[in-house]
């Protein structure tokens, strides 16, 4: 058994990894830039088409949104590049200076028609083309190759619908907040002791190294965001990346404070050392304060990445008892700290730098600050929708108004009868 499940495991990493980014963008490229190939040696004059299997090549992304605006912006950019190169055999044709003139043109043209990031392609290709002899046969050539690689990359998009990556955006958000709790608990098991002022700038330095983190969690939450886009197999889009987002924008304020909370103690061990951050029944409650907010800090994950309706609900009833539970420790502790005030009044400041970062803290993690945070992203985005697309919105109003009265009237008919 143990010799089969061996074989095996290649073959289980290799289903596993199905859905890894860069092994689905590579299979997705080489089936439509071979398809590409395949459908320009039919159609196209040129014995090696190759400009068809590198248009699929550029255009096919990860996400059917990113497939569709590279695709259109890639047409523009091969369509204009191989436009000036007509203008410019038609009048000067291919010397050292019209070259160069070529190429500025080229990309001036190219943010003229906003290509964005092919803008090089709009230079390329009208040297591409320019360089040939035959260039009205070769223009129109390379023409049809870009929109037959253009509509192969598509197609292929629209007949293999892209996966959604909400999955790994949530496990990616998941993965920071369980980092969070880890440097939280190191925090608070050190705080209860005898810390040296150089273990509390090392947790000032992890605290800082999060940063990192947050760079490539937010990558995969822009990749999530561009497979909600467009795509016929997902319902309520714009509240699932609203959702994610907000989510990750709480994650990140929590990790700016965490650092805030890591140098406070990190200026505490400095000015009391050789004697502990706290006394001993202080420093046991700071350590379960930190312990509880870094349970309510993954709760918190879960309930943002979690689809099921009846899982979301239990999160979040999770979620209000722990943030509950600190809230009370939290009061414990301000006490604690203002009879020592009384008796010793030295880093006063400092004991009430820690209660501001974890109400804060515990603030951002709060239910309803976080419902009152949806409601204002949906309804932004909302109205950025509108005023990008005041169309739209007016044709929706007319089909609002014309198909309510029918309905009315279809209900009153029914109710006479």
């Amino acid at each position: 058994m143990q010799e089969v499940r061996e074989r095996a495991a290649p073959l289980v990493r290799l289903v596993q990894r199905h859905r890894d980014p860069v092994v689905v963008q590579a299979l997705r490229s080489a089936a439509a830039a071979t398809l590409a190939y395949v459908i320009a040696l039919r159609l196209s004059p040129e014995a090696l088409p190759l400009t068809a299997p590198l248009t699929a090549l550029l255009v096919v992304q990860v996400t059917l949104y990113a497939t569709l605006t590279n695709g259109i912006r890639r047409v523009n950019a091969v369509v204009a590049g191989v436009l000036v190169a007509i203008a410019f055999s038609l009048l000067v044709g291919l010397t050292w200076w019209s070259l160069g003139l070529l190429i500025v043109a080229s990309l001036a043209v190219g943010h003229l028609v906003r290509v964005d990031e092919y803008v090089p392609e709009v230079a390329i290709s009208a040297m591409l083309v320019l360089g040939v002899t035959t260039v009205g046969d070769t223009a129109w050539s390379r023409v049809v190759e870009t929109l037959i690689g253009a509509f192969v990359g598509l197609g292929c998009n629209l007949l293999l619908p892209p996966p959604v990556w909400v999955e790994e955006a949530g496990e990616s958000i998941e993965g920071l907040a369980r980092r969070l709790r880890q440097l939280m608990l190191r925090i608070g098991d050190e705080a209860a002791g005898r810390t040296p002022y150089e273990r509390a700038a090392e947790r000032l330095h992890e605290a800082r190294r999060l940063d990192h983190d947050i760079v490539e969690v937010d990558a995969a939450l822009r990749q999530a965001e561009d497979s909600l886009r467009l795509n016929p197999r997902v319902r309520e889009g714009l509240l699932h990346r609203v959702v994610l987002r907000t989510g990750l924008d709480t994650l990140e304020i929590c990790t700016v404070v965490l650092r805030v909370l890591a140098r406070t103690f990190t200026d505490l061990a400095k000015q009391r050392e050789p004697q502990p951050l706290f006394p001993a029944g202080t420093g046991e409650v700071v350590e379960r304060l930190l312990s509880e907010m870094a349970d309510a800090v993954v709760s918190f994950a879960v309930l943002v990445t979690t689809q099921v309706s009846q899982n979301a609900d239990a999160a979040e009833s999770r979620l209000t008892a722990e943030l509950r539970q600190a809230a009370a420790t939290r009061d414990k502790l301000a006490q604690l700290l203002l009879e020592q005030l009384q008796h010793d009044a030295r880093q006063w400041q400092l004991h009430g730098a820690v209660l501001t970062e974890v109400d804060r803290i515990i603030d951002e993690l709060d239910t309803e600050h976080r419902t009152q945070r949806l409601l204002e992203e949906l309804d932004r985005n909302s109205r950025e929708q509108r005023e990008r697309r005041p169309w739209l919105h007016r044709l929706r109003q007319r089909l609002r108004g014309r198909f309510r009265p029918r309905r009315n009237r279809s209900t009153t008919a029914r109710r006479s009868h």
